[in-house]
């Protein structure tokens, strides 16, 4: 019987806003999971170096509590290989993976590796992409630097660091702006990295059929004070779409705007179906599915959401009413 696959988290978020602090609780910290760490770094501060200057030569460190920390310089794909034969051949006993990326880092390609790879994509199942944004110099961060929005916007979940420094006004003026950046990621507040390690593992983000939440005071707040490089929008429409004109317009917009697509998904109420569909996807790879039937007396609609760069808002939602059958 086929063994079941490793679930793998991405973890990202900007230089300070706390997720080395998470990593370092998650490497040393009695939880009872066996995680193997990816550092995946660009010559920043990372994992404290005390845990690894014993080896610095080599790649792979287990640390007392059973996890074990990696360091990619290069090629993801071959760590993750190379974890896999450690797994397979016993030398390595692990459960699950969690890639950090560098502060700067769009996480995209990261999560594109578990679909790319054929013996990568069978072996491991994407579970989330968890961006941690520091809640004192978080507004600041998003100012400065246009990669900070593309995290939030690519997260299936955030957690806001440091809220203890700020006023509850601060906090909730930051968190309407990441909403507006991405209004599909839950957010949650944690103190000095103090995550209990279930928020962030076995959220199943990835997986097309987790439920697409929005949140419901999404559309309601429209300050527009802050331009953000990325941005998000929703189309949602109770008409039943026509399925080939759907297909060929998604598969035109990704072609075309696909770079700056970060993250998108919807649910489906397609033409003669009794089911609904459900595709989601990252830049120019989209998967879609078939998703449960529709319950008796629910009331068939559909409900997508974009967060990209700079998108052309008003074209999207042109094209789609056109594809409505």
């Amino acid at each position: 019987m086929a063994q079941p696959q490793v679930p793998v988290t991405i973890l990202t978020g900007f230089l300070g806003s706390g997720k080395t602090t998470l990593l370092n609780r998650i490497l040393t910290e009695q939880h009872g999971h066996k995680i193997a760490v990816i550092e995946n770094e660009f010559g920043e501060e990372g994992i404290d170096n005390d845990l690894l200057l014993q080896s610095r030569d080599e790649q792979i460190v287990e640390m007392n509590n059973g996890c074990i920390c990696c360091t990619v310089r290069g090629d993801l794909v071959r760590i993750l290989g190379d974890l896999k034969d450690r797994r397979e051949s016993g030398e390595s006993k692990f459960d699950r993976v969690i890639i950090e990326t560098t502060g700067l880092a769009d996480p995209g390609p990261v999560a594109q590796t578990f679909f790319i790879d054929d013996d990568i994509a069978e072996y491991y199942l994407l579970d989330a992409v968890i961006t941690v944004v520091d809640a004192k110099h978080g507004g600041q961060t998003l100012d400065e630097h246009k990669e900070a929005a593309e995290q939030v916007g690519f997260a299936d979940r955030i957690l806001m660091s440091k809220v203890d420094l700020v006023s509850e006004a601060e906090q909730g003026a930051l968190r309407d702006r990441l909403k507006r950046i991405n209004p599909r990621a839950p957010i949650k507040p944690v103190h000095f990295g103090e995550v209990p390690v279930g928020e962030v593992l076995d959220i199943r983000g990835f997986n097309l059929n987790a439920v697409l939440e929005i949140t419901p005071d999404f559309l309601t707040n429209d300050e527009h004070e802050h331009d953000d490089a990325v941005t998000s929008f929703v189309y949602k429409t109770e008409k039943p779409f026509d399925a080939t004109k759907l297909e060929d317009f998604l598969g035109g917009l990704v072609q075309v705007y696909g770079p700056d697509m970060l993250r998108y998904k919807g649910v489906l109420f397609v033409k003669g179906s009794d089911r609904q569909m459900v595709f989601q996807g990252v830049h120019m790879m989209m998967g879609a599915d078939l998703g449960r039937r529709w319950q008796p007396g629910e009331k068939p609609s559909s409900k997508m959401v974009f967060i990209g760069r700079k998108l052309p808002k008003d074209m999207f939602i042109q094209g789609l009413q056109q594809c409505l059958a």
